[in-house]
């Protein structure tokens, strides 16, 4: 019966190395600190495993066979990429990566957050590409975190997935949103008055539970008049400057549309609690340099958005 080759380990695979380069026992005990009667061992074995004698005597001393110095080129490949197992991955460059990110996020947030993290993409990394994926009911942003297709998701979860590696962006105050030539425009809303009036709602955007606010008004036993139910952010302001709907949300979202458009925002008679946003990623990638730069990224828009809501809030 064929005797089955013995294993090569890395140990052995640096031996082999140095002995083809330095082609001298003496020489390679000396490079790897070890006796001579060890590396000999350990060229009896290597010609054992390969089937070549690697080195052979001559004139002038040691030399390395053919398969030798074949063996030579393939030890050098398999130690440089155990090197590159074994070692931390290196710092990451925005500047020159070509890396394509990927990020989950409802459109609520493409008024005032998204645009924000482009321009930072855009000014550090300037060759990378920027996709961003849109957060509904009937998409797996957990299964796209696991397998890949998502870097990041941002959204505001009462309960983020446990699962997930976890950040918290930003609170956002809840408001009401009408058009200005809307006649509650220039009133305070009382809690009937609120829940009796024509509502603009969007379709949640995780498909397990209601959305934020009429989660919050069913546990008090409340339920809001909803009209309208649209299936993007981008379509509210036009809603409200042409219909007598009224939109409960953010106040970033608001204040952004109110900044150009004939929008009054006025103040929830409902005391929900801040719309609280999560930035969430998978352990898959949690310690890779790329995406961690990509988090802070993020976790810098936010940090200046809540700077600016502050400053607002104060003037």
């Amino acid at each position: 019966m064929h005797k089955p080759r013995e294993s090569m380990d890395t140990h052995l695979l640096r031996t082999l190395q140095i002995l083809l380069i330095e082609q001298s026992v003496s020489r390679a005990a000396i490079k790897l600190g070890l006796s001579q009667p060890a590396i000999s061992n350990s060229l009896r074995r290597l010609r054992d495993i390969t089937g070549d004698p690697i080195l052979v005597r001559s004139k002038t001393g040691m030399v390395a066979t053919e398969r030798g110095l074949e063996l030579l080129a393939y030890a050098n490949s398999a130690l440089a990429a155990i090197d590159r197992i074994t070692q931390p991955p290196g710092a990451f460059d925005p500047a020159q990566s070509t890396r394509e990110f990927h990020l989950g996020a409802p459109d609520y947030l493409d008024a005032m957050f998204l645009p924000n993290i482009a321009e930072i993409l855009r000014r550090e990394a300037p060759q990378a590409k920027f996709i961003v994926h849109p957060i509904n009911s009937d998409y797996d942003y957990a299964g796209g975190l696991e397998d890949g297709g998502l870097d990041v998701v941002i959204g505001n979860w009462l309960e983020p997935p446990p699962q997930m590696h976890m950040a918290r962006l930003f609170d956002d105050e809840v408001v009401c949103m009408v058009g200005s030539q809307n006649p509650v425009s220039n009133r305070e809303l009382s809690l009937k008055h609120y829940l009796e009036l024509p509502h603009l709602a969007p379709f949640p955007y995780v498909s397990e539970r209601q959305s934020f606010i009429d989660g919050y008004l069913a546990a008090q036993g409340l339920r809001r008049n909803i009209q309208m139910t649209i299936p993007y952010f981008g379509q509210v302001a036009g809603m409200l400057l042409r219909t007598d709907l009224i939109f409960t949300t953010g106040r970033q979202f608001a204040q952004h549309y109110a900044r150009y458009l004939p929008i009054t925002i006025l103040p929830s008679p409902f005391a929900f609690p801040p719309m609280r946003f999560y930035l969430l990623w998978h352990r898959r990638c949690h310690g890779a340099p790329e995406v961690t730069w990509l988090r802070h990224c993020i976790t810098r828009v936010a940090a200046m958005l809540q700077a600016s809501q502050r400053n607002i809030s104060a003037d």
